[in-house]
């Protein structure tokens, strides 16, 4: 571990406050719901977990070694495929400030295992972490594959065009009944839609929607 003395640097980060890259923590006493932010931040675009920070900002400092322990065991035993950590330590006025810095995986997706060991994928929307959708899993999935994706412009893909121009925003069990489709077939055309640009999903209200890009 590093030890970082530039106070200037963490109280920066600190006026920053929460958001898509950056979480505050202000005590670790569960391993597997650090999980779910390691694996949200691995499965997005990274990020960085502040330990011994409230969420008004105010430093309350690192109670014990036990917290760091934790999130080793967050990474190595409750996330699949392990997720590789850089942490450093900040001392500020006789406290220290945990930074645990998460890169982006090329492996996605990164899992959580919960208390029953099932594994569940999370991304990072903004300043939370949201249970992945079987959009998210389609798109990793062909992401995985390294492979060019070929796409067939049917009837079928047209209805699910036409429908999101008619009523987008929709969520993913309305264009499931719209469509008459199963959950499983229209993830799988949403997914390659999104990778074609045609299509995105917007997360409001703590529900995930669709709609044709770059419309309104």
């Amino acid at each position: 571990m590093k030890t970082n003395t530039n106070t200037q640097y963490l109280e920066k980060l600190i006026s920053e406050g929460e958001h898509i890259h950056q979480d505050f923590k202000f005590a670790i006493s569960d391993a597997r719901k650090i999980a779910k932010s390691l694996s949200a931040f691995a499965n997005t675009e990274g990020g960085r977990l502040l330990v011994g920070v409230k969420d008004n900002g105010k430093i309350a400092g690192v109670r014990s070694e036990e917290e760091l322990y934790m999130i080793e065991a967050a990474a190595n035993l409750y996330c699949r495929p392990e997720v590789e950590l850089d942490t450093r330590i900040y001392h500020v006025d006789g406290k220290d400030v945990l930074e645990v810095q998460v890169n982006e995986s090329q492996q996605k997706p990164i899992y959580a295992l919960d208390e029953e060991n099932r594994p569940w994928a999370y991304v990072r929307i903004k300043d939370e972490n949201i249970l992945a959708n079987p959009i998210h899993l389609n798109i990793w999935k062909h992401d995985r594959a390294e492979k060019d994706v070929v796409m067939t412009y049917t009837q079928r893909e047209q209805q699910v065009l036409t429908i999101l121009q008619q009523h987008a925003p929709l969520t993913l069990g309305q264009c499931s009944r719209l469509t008459h489709m199963s959950r499983k077939q229209i993830s799988r055309l949403l997914a390659d839609f999104i990778r074609f640009g045609l299509v995105e999903q917007r997360f409001v209200e703590h529900t995930f929607y669709f709609q044709l890009k770059d419309s309104e």
